[in-house]
């Protein structure tokens, strides 16, 4: 199936610091596009794979497992570490639900970086997609919730209901062995966000076992936050972050 262009994956050769990105569920590329590279601009070897089912149809995200993304980023994570001594991920929404996997399979991960992580969704009727998918294919997208006005993100124009059923299985796969996160964590959120709850990040920060947790409110943007008002600051706070976390590392070793 054909690829929408503002989906097609986005790879960069650069120095030993390797980024995997992972993005957002009915969303992509387009969403991490910019961020990624800002990383890439500063140096940095950078991976930003389109997770299957996503920038094509929302009913091929129907058909696809919550095992078939996270696979897709494993891959992108274990191509990386061929070539780079330290490997960091950043994750959006869905994409910081699979960040979280990873770190949880791979102790060896530098650290993670988190925009709007979500393990829930605000909308109560998501957690009855399993049934529901039998009912409705589809329903109202939840895509593009940006402040900033004429930013797309991509998303489809409608939520898949099999792909969120799916979806709920990765938050509950997750929250199960969030105390296996043991790297630094960067975690930005947005007072609001009408897409994921509070409550996820609350949930992170709760449950995992990581030393070295920052956490930073955003004030200027919605869900999409890294193509919204603060994106400028959420480059260069995760800039940092990767400096200080792969400089610490290099001196531990």
């Amino acid at each position: 199936m054909p690829v929408l262009p503002h989906a097609e994956p986005y790879h960069h050769d650069g120095d030993e610091i390797g980024v995997l990105f992972c993005h957002g569920f009915t969303g992509t590329t387009a969403a991490l596009r910019p961020w990624a590279e800002a990383v890439a601009a500063a140096g940095h070897t950078v991976a930003l794979p389109r997770l299957p089912g996503h920038g094509t149809s929302w009913q091929e995200l129907n058909v696809v497992r919550w095992q078939d993304w996270y696979d897709c980023v494993d891959a992108e994570y274990l191509r990386l570490t061929e070539r780079c001594s330290q490997v960091f991920v950043a994750g959006l929404s869905m994409g910081g639900a699979l960040a979280l996997r990873l770190a949880q399979n791979h102790t060896d991960i530098a650290g993670v970086v988190l925009v709007n992580p979500a393990l829930g969704a605000v909308d109560p009727k998501a957690r009855l997609a399993g049934i529901l998918r039998h009912v409705v294919p589809a329903v109202p997208s939840i895509g593009n919730d940006v402040m900033h006005e004429g930013v797309d993100e991509g998303a489809y124009a409608m939520t898949p209901v099999g792909g969120v059923a799916q979806l709920n299985k990765l938050w509950a796969e997750v929250k199960a062995l969030l105390d296996l996160v043991t790297c630094p964590l960067l975690v930005y959120r947005s007072r609001v966000d009408n897409v994921v709850p509070a409550s996820s990040v609350d949930t992170i920060r709760r449950l995992v076992s990581s030393l070295d947790y920052t956490e930073i409110s955003l004030l200027e943007s919605y869900h999409v936050a890294t193509i919204d008002n603060d994106a400028p600051r959420i480059f260069a706070g995760s800039l940092d972050f990767i400096e200080r976390v792969s400089q610490t590392q290099a001196e531990l070793s």
